[in-house]
């Protein structure tokens, strides 16, 4: 099944109720994270998937936001038995850093540890992180406050796409990522340095093509969401959508 499960869709200040921006990707063969942070353990359970199903965690920055909880994730993982190696994906100073987190915990000396295998995107437009018979996932670099990139999913069975624009200005590696995709998820913070607003997200997906539009890491202390929907439309002429934790969405 061919989905996104939103595991958390709040900007930098989480709430009780609307934990820090991540996703799982379900592709058929693989589950993959997108971005660790709170627990995720406790997410992908409420979510109704078993954590010890994720086979690949991308990293997509090292900001306290996206990657606070990955130590954690792999140490839950090995204390509820995992034998199964992981694959974490992320551009090269995001995966410098993630092991140096590791190597804080000393985590060589954690007995039977399953094997983690560290794996370095090229920062460079359209580069392949992964690929199998099912699914084709491609990153590019986008204009964030430290190194980031953008994700693109291609679903090869039926065709279908879906882009993550991560934390970014707007960027025409976002609008190539996004090319013709059925699903982009974009990010909303608001208008400032290495963000972007609602209507600047919809103006990306409006020159990508996309089909429908999804607004995520969006300040859960808003009170009119509706307006960050509104603000959207003015530019994107397909659906538009605000992305709520534990939404699932078909990529058709």
């Amino acid at each position: 099944m061919e989905q996104v499960i939103i595991l958390g869709s709040a900007s930098a200040v989480p709430t009780r109720d609307q934990e820090n921006t991540h996703l799982l990707i379900l592709t058929g063969k693989r589950i993959i994270l997108v971005d660790c942070p709170g627990n995720p353990i406790v997410r992908i359970t409420e979510s109704g998937i078993d954590p010890q199903t994720v086979t690949d965690i991308i990293l997509t920055h090292f900001h306290p936001d996206h990657v606070s909880g990955f130590a954690s994730f792999l140490m839950g993982l090995w204390l509820l038995g995992r034998k199964q190696g992981m694959s974490v994906y992320g551009l090269e100073p995001t995966i410098q850093r993630a092991r140096q987190m590791m190597d804080m915990y000393e985590w060589s000396n954690w007995p039977n540890f399953y094997p983690v295998e560290f794996v370095v995107i090229p920062a460079e437009p359209l580069a392949q992180v992964l690929v199998d018979d099912t699914v084709r996932v491609l990153a590019s670099p986008v204009e964030h406050l430290i190194p980031t990139c953008g994700l693109r999913v291609e679903f090869l069975n039926g065709g279908s796409a879906m882009a993550y624009s991560c934390d970014t200005e707007p960027s025409q590696m976002v609008v190539q990522l996004a090319r013709g995709v059925d699903v982009l998820i974009h990010e909303a913070t608001g208008r400032s340095l290495g963000h972007t607003s609602p209507e600047q997200a919809g103006e990306i997906a409006q020159q990508a093509g996309a089909k429908a539009l999804y607004l995520i890491h969006y300040p859960p202390q808003v009170e009119d969401t509706n307006r960050l929907v509104a603000e959207a439309s003015k530019m994107f002429s397909g659906p538009v959508s605000l992305a709520k934790d534990f939404d699932r969405i078909q990529i058709k």
